[in-house]
């Protein structure tokens, strides 16, 4: 099944409509009297594992740097928005970008958001794939990057003719409640919500399977950068890059750190399992801006192709400037 076709069409539009790259790298970008930039940044409903780019954004407002910061609904107009130069950087699901990027859309990915914290989590009953035959699944969407980990999972892992019976439920934490309730038997979950799960009390759950261990190439969310803004601002991108990297090494120093930022960027968020999601994340060594290469790059490119979200064929070299994380590392 073809999944992101919202994605490829809203880039096909933002192509159509792209304005050629100026001085400024973009018509959302601006070089003030002062030589410092003015540029906006998207991010899609922030949450525990975008507040450390939030943190790099203020990084370079400390630098003198004017930064906007726009929250939007969906992958996808942060997409076209990039396309059009509209916005300089963006960070969440790599499917839309490789999308764009596949129509040749100005777009590089640079650095990583969080590395994949999905797992499958079922009834205590649940072992294997073939214990999901004709049994309720809990997806998010058809489009959504979880839902192409669980049918990828199903496609090598299930017998001939045995599929688990696709419910079309919400996000992570609406499915963690779902299969908390009995509603389903399975569902992929993110780390926040496994560990709401767990600390709800729930019992007879079970982790059926790891995907970070079964797809270690696989990086789901990452950011990227209008291409214009990468080569003619790139002494801001690489001090966006940097301290993102920087900002990932002292939440792996100290989870504490994360906890922190959340307090800071997130104040409305529950603070309740935060400390516990936290020390998850690092103890899965998922937070590293800089754990990009180019097998790794490419093997997310080749999930993709996959899943339907992109033809065959694509390279690092097409996706990707690792050049900024090599130099955040340098």
């Amino acid at each position: 099944m073809h999944v992101w076709t919202r994605a490829k069409r809203l880039a096909a539009v933002a192509l159509l409509s792209v304005v050629a790259a100026t001085a400024c790298g973009g018509p959302g970008t601006h070089v003030r009297a002062d030589g410092k930039l003015s540029f906006t940044v998207a991010l899609i409903e922030p949450d525990l594992t975008t507040v450390p780019l939030l943190a790099a954004v203020d990084t370079l407002r400390d630098q003198g740097h004017e930064v906007d910061v726009v929250e939007l609904a969906e992958p996808e107009l942060a997409v076209e928005g990039l396309a059009k130069g509209d916005y300089a950087i963006s960070a969440e699901a790599t499917g839309p970008a490789l999308s764009a990027i596949e129509q040749d859309a100005p777009i590089k990915i640079i650095a990583d958001v969080v590395g994949n914290q999905w797992a499958l989590y079922g009834r205590s009953a649940v072992s294997s794939c073939d214990d999901l035959n004709g049994r309720p699944f809990g997806i998010f969407s058809e489009g959504a990057v979880a839902t192409a980990i669980a049918k990828d999972w199903v496609a090598g892992e299930c017998g001939a003719g045995k599929r688990p019976d696709y419910l079309t439920i919400g996000g992570s934490d609406v499915r963690a409640q779902a299969l908390a309730s009995g509603e389903i038997d399975a569902t992929p979950l993110e780390i926040s919500d496994a560990v709401a799960l767990e600390s709800s009390g729930a019992s007879g759950l079970t982790k059926v399977v790891d995907f970070a261990e079964t797809l270690p190439d696989l990086h789901p969310q990452t950011v990227y950068a209008n291409t214009a803004f990468l080569t003619q601002h790139r002494g801001v991108a690489q001090e966006f890059v940097t301290a993102l990297v920087r900002e990932h090494g002292r939440i792996n120093a100290d989870p504490r750190h994360l906890v922190a930022l959340v307090r800071k960027y997130l104040p409305e968020e529950d603070q309740e399992d935060v400390a516990t999601t936290a020390r998850r994340y690092r103890d899965a060594k998922l937070f590293d801006a800089a754990a990009l290469t180019r097998r790794n790059v490419q093997g997310t490119i080749d999930f993709f192709a996959r899943a339907g979200v992109i033809e065959r064929g694509m390279t690092t070299r097409d996706a990707a400037d690792l050049s900024f994380i090599e130099g955040a590392s340098s």
